[in-house]
């Protein structure tokens, strides 16, 4: 229920915003619209009227349209756009007899719309929530186990290393590792680290989504085996650990990194143990005996048994706040960012260096929107700003019946001093129409296929 409710409010909201930029823009260069709908094909009983304009919902629900004041054969979709009107308009509303830089306008407006909302949201959530930042860029050590073969030159990298760059991106903070890595659009990654080896080039493509997010998962931050959390009615809590204590020794192993301390205690389920601890200058040793969870494996469906304390690890990580102009600027940068991150994409869908299988479609937008609806409005308001960023994109594609098509219509009157013949802009969009149908019906199969794999 929750996914099917957060797809409707999701592609609501962007469908809606999208239409009403066309909308807004037609009113404003004087075109007649007779029709707002939100959804595709017949209109259902919810609709009304206001002024020259009828407001629709129709059952189709991906996707919407504004009907616009038009003598000329739309290309057979008027089925789509739920039939012909009745009402007359007089010559100067109707779209044709507007302007070339009008006419572009009003098909703009959609795309501006999706773009200025992600932007508003990054800029919102930059403002309202801030983010929280991790500047610690140091790493214990680069695991061999799950690293590609391309990646393995990074095992070199002694303890201690701190990563100054990414492609020549100075980073800054363990996010800004994050998002070069999973969202970059480079065809390798280049490492700058602080020490030996110096520099080290990974041939992997952002197009090999799977290799990178394993190069990051290889990486080991050197976190510090401080105590952030004691979790009441623990193990921990019954012995007196407390926030802050800096575990030295499990057993009679020297602890040097918070992950070597989680793998010794791992190993130790129902066996009691000796943790010592450094607390205010003095050294505390306290037995305890870790409890027995089972925890899934990565990658598989098996469960193994692991000990567990009940402690959390302390970060020094802090959410950094943005003023109004601050925000943004974050804003306009991560609406800029994914811009390019949907545009490298589709040059990889282009070029063949990402399979078709790739694609999703309304399922897949079902369930990332249930999933991040399910973590919180913050989380859904940026899933909805991300794919707003991909509507604005994906609409720009000169495929007929998109606004890329219509604005390569548009552009080329401009050149040839009069518009391509309705007889020519009907078949291009007939094309265009079972061009997308196919695109449409590809994704449809890939959610097919990943719900029943």
């Amino acid at each position: 229920m929750l996914t099917v409710v957060s797809l409707i409010f999701v592609l609501g909201v962007l469908i809606f915003v999208h239409e009403l930029g066309h909308f807004m823009a037609a009113k404003s260069v004087g075109i007649g619209v007779p029709r707002f709908s939100i959804g595709l094909g017949p209109i259902t009983p919810l609709r009304f009227q206001r002024g020259e304009t009828e407001y629709v919902i129709s059952w189709i629900p991906f996707g919407g349209y504004v009907k616009m004041a038009t003598k000329e054969d739309e290309g057979g979709v008027e089925n789509i756009e739920g039939g012909d009107v009745e009402q007359e308009f007089p010559e100067h509303k109707l779209f044709e007899t507007k302007s070339v830089s009008a006419r572009i306008l009003v098909i703009s407006a959609g795309v501006i719309m999706n773009a200025l909302f992600a932007w508003v949201v990054y800029a919102g959530m930059a403002f309202v929530y801030g983010n929280r930042v991790d500047p610690n860029t140091t790493l214990a050590e680069v695991r061999a186990e799950g690293l590609p073969a391309e990646a393995l030159p990074l095992t070199a990298v002694p303890f201690g290393t701190e990563i100054l760059s990414i492609n020549d991106e100075p980073i800054e903070s363990w996010n800004e590792v994050a998002d070069l890595l999973r969202a970059g659009t480079t065809e390798t990654l280049v490492f700058e680290f602080s020490g030996e080896p110096g520099m080290i080039e990974v041939p992997i493509s952002a197009f090999e989504i799977e290799k990178r997010v394993a190069v990051f998962d290889a990486l080991v931050q050197l976190r510090q085996p401080i105590v952030g959390q004691v979790l009441p009615g623990t193990p921990a809590a019954a012995v007196g650990l407390n926030s802050l204590d800096r575990v030295v020794k499990v057993g009679v192993d020297t602890v040097p990194t918070w992950d070597a301390m989680v793998g010794m205690i791992e190993g130790r389920g129902g066996e009691e143990i000796t943790i010592a601890v450094a607390r205010n200058g003095e050294l505390l040793s306290f037995d305890i005996t870790p409890e027995t969870a089972e925890v899934s494996v990565p990658g598989s469906d098996e469960t193994r048994e692991v000990g567990r304390i009940g402690i959390g690890m302390w970060t020094d990580s802090e959410r950094v706040t943005y003023g109004p102009i601050a925000s943004i600027g974050v804003g306009f940068r991560a609406t800029a960012n994914n811009i390019g991150l949907v545009l490298f994409s589709l040059k990889g869908l282009f070029s063949g260096a990402v399979s078709p299988r790739e694609l999703g479609g309304p399922i897949t937008i079902g369930r990332l929107s249930g999933q991040a609806a399910a973590i919180g409005p913050e989380s859904l308001l940026l899933f909805m700003a991300f794919l707003s960023v991909n509507l604005a994109v994906l609409n720009l594609l000169p495929i007929p019946v998109l606004d890329g098509g219509h604005l390569v219509f548009l552009m080329l009157e401009a050149v040839r001093r009069k518009p391509l013949s309705v007889n020519v802009r009907m078949r291009l969009s007939q094309v265009g129409m079972v061009l997308l149908l196919l695109i449409m019906a590809m994704a449809v199969t890939n959610d097919i296929v990943r719900l029943f794999s």
